[in-house]
């Protein structure tokens, strides 16, 4: 879990303050991974505390993090200094943040990170790493795992290590997203609890979480609330959104996204919407109302995604779906290979 945590509107006015007593020397910057959206934005750089060596690597977030990325940033940072950072920032989405932590991971770990792509392979704890979400939803900011498209899976780096050390929760800094964004964001969160709390690896633990996350979406996707309220809230649903998954798993519409991400490149929150429209046979009430939200705030999904696709497209799309067991084992129970055919599977992405 993550071990210290800051909330409050303009709280990121304190990461000089917080950074401070991590520094190892002059010489060991921090570096600051940061969402190229942010590269014209002069108020929020004004109050990144560089020090010394420190240094902002903008990062375009147009696509998913991928292994082969991860493993040049590690490269650049090592042969542009001749110690290991003091730590690594991510301010952004969830790409940064999953970047962020991948990356602090890997300076410390041999090999490439795509090695590591499944559960508690890790070996040694990575450098001190914080997370500044700057949109809510994805939970990336408190889980466990960090998710990469490799060479032959997207997958992530779940380990005891990969958590940030210190996650700075500012709702002030969600202004600006489009509804568009806002919205599949916010799903990913919404469906992370209904997988949660639907599932087989439920406990009262995930429970708890869940249930307050899921009551959370409820207020800011069929309420009307002032901007500031819905800001705060939908951080606090991400956050407790992530912790319901971080002692359960999800299940049918991530393991489904996975694919339309590995294969066309399907940006995660869009992805797991897309999927989870077409749901009803596993997750009835939350299609239902997940269908409530999107006509409530006129959110039109694309369609045909799937309707040019070769029988092998489908099945690679289907061959990294079917990889990730616990997702549904947790969705369906230990007998799942027994109901999720290829045909099945096929079936249903067919209809995206």
């Amino acid at each position: 879990m993550v071990s210290k945590v800051v909330f409050g509107r303009g709280s990121f006015t304190q990461l000089g303050e917080i950074l401070a007593p991590e520094r190892l020397n002059e010489s060991a910057p921090f570096i600051f991974l940061v969402d190229d959206v942010f590269e014209h934005n002069a108020s929020l750089i004004a109050k990144i505390p560089l020090l010394y060596k420190d240094q902002i690597i903008f990062i375009s977030s147009e696509e998913e993090p991928k292994t082969t990325q991860v493993d040049k940033l590690v490269e650049d940072i090592v042969l542009n200094s001749s110690v290991l950072p003091s730590g690594i920032i991510g301010i952004g989405g969830g790409t940064l943040l999953d970047l962020a932590k991948a990356v602090a991971l890997m300076l410390t770990n041999d090999g490439s990170s795509h090695e590591y792509q499944g559960w508690d392979l890790i070996k040694n704890k990575g450098i001190y790493h914080v997370g500044v979400p700057t949109i809510s939803g994805t939970g990336a900011e408190v889980s466990r795992t960090t998710i990469l498209t490799g060479p032959t899976m997207k997958l992530g780096i779940n380990s005891d290590f990969t958590p940030f050390d210190q996650v700075i929760l500012d709702p002030e800094l969600t202004e600006g997203v489009s509804k568009e964004q806002w919205f599949y964001t916010g799903m990913d969160c919404y469906i992370h609890c209904i997988e949660s709390l639907t599932g087989e690896y439920i406990n009262s633990f995930s429970k708890t979480y869940g249930e307050t996350a899921l009551s959370l979406c409820k207020e800011v996707f069929l309420e009307t609330l002032i901007q500031e309220e819905s800001q705060d809230k939908l951080m606090m649903a991400s956050w407790h959104g992530g912790m319901s998954i971080a002692y359960s798993q999800v299940g049918v519409a991530h393991a489904m996204s996975y694919g339309l991400s590995f294969l066309l490149g399907t940006k995660h929150g869009i992805g797991n919407c897309i999927v989870f429209d077409h749901l009803e046979e596993f997750y009835p009430e939350g299609v239902e109302l997940f269908k409530k939200m999107k006509a409530k705030h006129n959110i039109s999904l694309p369609q045909g995604i799937c309707a040019n696709l070769t029988d092998k497209q489908f099945d690679i799309m289907i061959d990294v779906s079917l990889s990730l067991e616990p997702l549904w084992e947790n969705a369906i129970g230990k007998d799942w290979k027994t109901k999720i055919t290829r045909s099945r599977l096929k079936d249903l992405y067919s209809k995206m």
